[in-house]
C-alpha cells in the first residue's frame, strides 16, 4: 500500500512538473510569432513631478524667471522597442500616417496622455526609443505620403505650410521677473528641406532604459509610464532666459536648437506595468 501511494505521488508530481516544463517552453518558445498591444504614457511637470496645469502652474527657472504654460505639444515618431538582446522592433518607421503622435497637454487625462501601440511583436523589452518631431525622410515622403497625420497637425496647430514643414515642439505661455506677464511663443520645428536650405535638423532621438522589462504577450499589455520635466525648457543642460529678442519664435533659430538641445533631456520612464 505505501508503494502504491510513493508511486500515486510521485506521478503526479511528475505531471505537474511536465505541464509546468510545457508552460514555461511556451512562453519562451522563440518560434511564437504571437503579437500583441503596448501603451506609452508620458505625463508633462515640471522637477518631474507631474501634470501641469495650464494657465495655472508657474515654475521658477534657473535664471530667475517666472513661466507658465498656455500650450505644452509635442510630436512623437519613430517608436522603437528593444529587447534583451539588443534587436530593435521599429514600429511604423518613417510612416507618420501609423507611427507618429501628437503629445497635447491640453488631451491630457489625470495629467497623463496616452499613445497605443499594437502588433507588437511577443519579447521582452529592455528599452524604447523615439523621435523628437518627424525625420527628414518621413517629411520627405511629402503630403501624399502622409496625409492622415498631416491633417492631424493641422487641427492641433503643428504644422505651416506644407513647404515649411512640421511643428515639432509647441511651447505657449506667458513668463516674467516678479510674475508671469508677458506672452512668449516659442515652436520648434524644421523649415522643409534642411539640406538644401542649410538649416539645422531639429528632429531628435531619445532612447530610453526601462526599469522593469516590458514584456508582451498575446495576454498581456505592458504600460510604459514616462515623465517629461519642462524644467528642462529654461533650465537644461544650457539656461537659457526669455526676451523680447526670442520670446516671440518659429523654426530653427539658434534660440530654438537651444531649446531642443534642452528638450531632448526632459524624458524619463518612471516605471512600467506589466497587466
Amino acid at each position: 500500500m505505501k508503494t502504491y501511494k510513493f508511486l500515486s505521488l510521485f506521478f503526479i508530481a511528475f505531471s505537474l512538473f511536465t505541464l509546468s516544463s510545457c508552460r514555461n517552453n511556451d512562453d519562451d518558445d522563440p518560434q511564437d510569432t504571437s503579437t500583441g498591444n503596448l501603451q506609452i504614457k508620458f505625463e508633462n511637470g515640471f522637477n518631474n513631478l507631474g501634470n501641469i496645469v495650464l494657465n495655472q502652474t508657474v515654475q521658477t527657472s534657473a535664471a530667475g524667471q517666472k513661466h507658465n504654460f498656455s500650450a505644452v505639444k509635442y510630436v512623437i515618431s519613430n517608436i522603437t522597442l528593444i529587447d534583451e538582446s539588443g534587436n530593435e522592433f521599429k514600429y511604423n518607421e518613417n510612416n507618420p500616417d501609423r507611427g507618429a503622435f501628437i503629445v497635447d497637454q491640453a488631451d491630457a487625462v489625470a495629467g497623463v496622455v496616452y499613445l497605443d501601440l499594437n502588433g507588437i511583436p511577443k519579447n521582452n523589452y529592455k528599452k524604447v526609443k523615439f523621435g523628437l518631431g518627424i525625420s527628414q525622410k518621413a517629411y520627405l515622403l511629402g503630403q501624399n505620403g502622409q496625409a492622415e497625420f498631416w491633417t492631424k497637425a493641422k487641427q492641433k496647430g503643428m504644422s505651416w505650410s506644407w513647404a515649411a514643414g512640421y511643428v515639432f515642439v509647441k511651447l505657449e505661455g506667458k513668463y516674467g521677473t516678479a510674475s508671469a506677464d508677458t506672452e512668449f511663443m516659442n515652436h520648434t520645428g524644421n523649415m522643409g528641406n534642411v539640406t538644401a536650405n542649410n538649416t539645422p535638423d531639429l528632429y531628435r532621438e531619445i532612447t530610453l532604459n526601462l526599469p522593469t522589462t516590458a514584456r508582451v504577450t498575446a495576454q498581456v499589455r505592458p504600460s510604459i509610464h514616462i515623465l517629461a520635466d519642462l524644467n528642462q525648457f529654461l533650465s537644461g543642460s544650457k539656461t537659457l532666459s526669455l526676451t523680447t529678442e526670442n520670446n516671440m519664435m518659429m523654426g530653427s533659430s539658434q534660440h530654438l536648437v537651444d531649446v531642443t538641445n534642452n528638450l531632448t533631456a526632459m524624458f524619463k520612464v518612471d516605471h512600467v506595468h506589466n497587466d
